[in-house]
């Protein structure tokens, strides 16, 4: 998995957003086209839109979570209900080790940040770090 984190590293440093980043170093494990993951994922940088709400690469962690183990049906509570588990656990662990989700705040940009303004490459290894611990460990996501 290590492989996967220096990837979406990788990603970032060569021009594509955060978002983009994290979702496209894990997009073969679903048969998820390149070009598809980045159109999917495209709209989330820049805490979604460049609005510097909910950081871009924890969004792109949150799209895997749906490839991983979103519903895919309407009645499907069930499946709803896990793929949120996943969904918040996932956010907690990222809050946890960098202090907020809010992009603008990670950047240092609103009176709510964290102590040290964190720069957009942290969290893309962030992102896809957890992620790849998650598929590794495949985790118990508690009731």
């Amino acid at each position: 998995m290590k492989d996967r984190i220096e990837q979406a590293i990788e990603n970032f440093r060569s021009g594509y957003n955060c978002s983009q980043s994290v979702a496209a170093a894990f997009a073969d494990i679903y048969n998820v086209d390149k070009d598809t993951i980045l159109r999917a994922s495209a709209s989330f940088g820049g805490g979604i839109g460049r609005m510097r709400q909910t950081c871009g690469a924890a969004c792109g962690m949150f799209l895997l979570a749906g490839l991983e183990n979103g519903s895919t049906t309407p009645k499907d509570i069930i499946g709803r209900d896990n793929n949120y588990k996943l969904v918040q656990h996932l956010a907690e662990k990222f809050a946890a080790e960098n202090g907020s989700m809010i992009c603008g705040e990670l950047l240092g940009l609103t009176g709510n940040a964290p102590k040290a303004k964190r720069p957009c490459s942290q969290m893309v290894e962030s992102a896809a770090r957890i992620y790849a611990e998650y598929l590794t460990d495949k985790t118990t996501i508690d009731e």
